[in-house]
């Protein structure tokens, strides 16, 4: 007996409370985008005219964001497509690859940050540390307004939680370019300019890196790192009238899904015995475990099917050798060819 117990994305689509829940999603990535676009215009241009790595630095990572945040859109955009064709699990796996994408973009930039810090520390520039201040203030009021916005939204999501590291990042930039600033304008610290952009680029690069994890974990379908397969498989043998487990396979499909499929070999006599036992099972498992999406096969220890033996264990092996006659007449016929 087969059964499954599903929340299907068409039914979530159609949920007025789901469907506002992302186009609430969709507005806040908006608005943070074109907020972080009108601000990379004036941190790049300010950048080059104060010849501040830092506030360059921080320009191409908000870039990096504004594309990133853009992804983001479309993957959240695509997420709300019910189930149709071959997309039988619908299209939110979309946010795991922009969650992906976005890790990449970051450790990526840390990279770049961190070359070109190490360039400036070997041939420094003379920065106009007034400006570079200004505009760091201007960006530090910009990044706390947008995790403002994108944190109450973050929890459950691993889209908008990729896009509020961005912001997070952006952030620390913001701060570092704003000491920096201060170093330079009162004490003609121009070092510090190179120094804040390393300390940045490091910042960026552990900030990606759980992202990246959570995201590639769901991409190869490992359990969720909050649930342990071998304590499913535990709680599930001693529950009442379940002899045996097998073939458990616990994975996720996004953030927010988890999924379980598993064979049973329960002791039930009826099948009015199984369903009930199937719907307890479904009970426990989301109460227990939070797992809403499951399919369970439960099998009649009686009717379990046996291992068929080989063939040379059921017979002698003298009564699988040809009679005497047919080697007689096998020998006949070829003595005529």
């Amino acid at each position: 007996m087969l059964s499954t117990n599903k929340c299907r994305d068409c039914e979530c689509t159609n949920n007025p409370i789901k469907l506002g829940s992302h186009r609430q999603k969709t507005r806040l990535l908006w608005t943070t985008v074109v907020m972080l676009a009108g601000f990379f215009a004036v941190e790049w241009s300010v950048g080059l005219w104060t010849h501040s790595l830092s506030l360059q630095a921080d320009a191409g990572h908000i870039l990096s964001d504004v594309a990133a945040l853009g992804i983001s859109l479309v993957a959240t955009c695509l997420a709300q497509k019910p189930p149709s064709g071959k997309a039988t699990f619908g299209h939110s796996r979309v946010e795991i690859l922009a969650a992906l994408a976005n890790s990449l973009i970051l450790l990526a930039i840390a990279v770049f940050i961190a070359s070109e810090a190490i360039n400036r520390f070997q041939s420094p520039e003379t920065i106009l540390g007034l400006p570079m201040l200004a505009v760091a203030m201007l960006g530090l009021v910009i990044n706390l307004l947008n995790i403002t916005l994108l944190h109450s939204h973050s929890h459950n999501d691993l889209n908008i939680k990729g896009a509020l590291l961005h912001v997070i990042a952006d952030t620390g930039s913001s701060v570092g370019v704003l000491l920096a600033a201060v170093a330079i304008h009162f004490w003609d610290w121009f070092w510090a300019d190179a120094a804040i952009s390393l300390v940045v680029a490091i910042f960026i690069a552990f900030s990606a890196l759980p992202l990246l994890k959570e995201s590639l974990n769901i991409l190869l379908e490992y359990a969720p790192s909050s649930i342990a397969p071998a304590t499913v498989e535990a709680a599930l043998k001693s529950f009442p009238g379940v002899v045996e487990v097998e073939k458990l396979y616990i994975w996720t499909i996004n953030a927010d899904n988890v999924m379980l499929s598993a064979h049973l070999v329960v002791e039930s006599a009826t099948i009015d015995e199984r369903e009930r036992m199937l719907r307890n099972l479904q009970v426990y498992l989301r109460q227990n475990f939070g797992i809403n999406e499951t399919t369970l096969q439960l099998t009649n220890r009686k009717f379990k099917p046996v291992i068929p033996i080989h063939p040379l264990f059921n017979q002698s092996l003298v009564s699988m050798l040809p009679s005497t006659k047919a080697v007689s007449q096998l020998a006949e016929k070829n003595i005529k060819m």
